[in-house]
């Protein structure tokens, strides 16, 4: 089998967990897919795992304009940053604790609507415009105190 199989037949798996329930693919589904995602694979396999399977299904339903790749890889790295500042083994709990994942404007936060309309955005990962993510901002802190010391 092949990485991208595997990878496809993990998504498919993952995807057929979280809408087992409800038979529905909505924002929280997409949330628990990506925290399960996250979980099971790291980072950056989470990223490959949830944008391709998001863009073959999107493909699949005949709507291939519906993907995002900024979009996509986004929402990975905010799940990926909760998951782990406080992990969890109960999704429910996960979102208890951070419902903000939950508001679908969130990425407006960070980035314009210009700069997520943009082609470069909807085909490949445009940094934030409007603000850093999170962890970026404390990276840069971090950063600069190291600058500072060794100066």
């Amino acid at each position: 089998m092949t990485p991208a199989s595997s990878r496809a037949l993990l998504f498919d798996e993952l995807m057929a967990e979280v809408t087992a329930a409800t038979e529905r693919f909505d924002h929280r589904a997409h949330l628990h897919l990506t925290w399960l995602a996250v979980r099971i694979a790291g980072i950056p396999a989470a990223i490959g795992l949830v944008s391709d399977g998001i863009q073959r299904t999107a493909r699949y339903a005949g709507m291939p304009q519906k993907y995002h790749a900024t979009v996509s890889r986004a929402w990975v790295e905010l799940v990926a940053h909760h998951v782990a500042e406080r992990a969890t083994e109960d999704f429910a709990v996960f979102i208890d604790r951070h419902p903000a994942l939950l508001d679908k404007r969130l990425l407006t936060r960070f980035y314009s609507s210009a700069t997520l309309a943009s082609a470069q955005a909807r085909t490949g990962w445009v940094e934030p415009d409007l603000a850093p993510f999170p962890w970026q901002s404390i990276d840069q802190v971090r950063f600069e105190d190291s600058d500072r010391s060794t100066t």
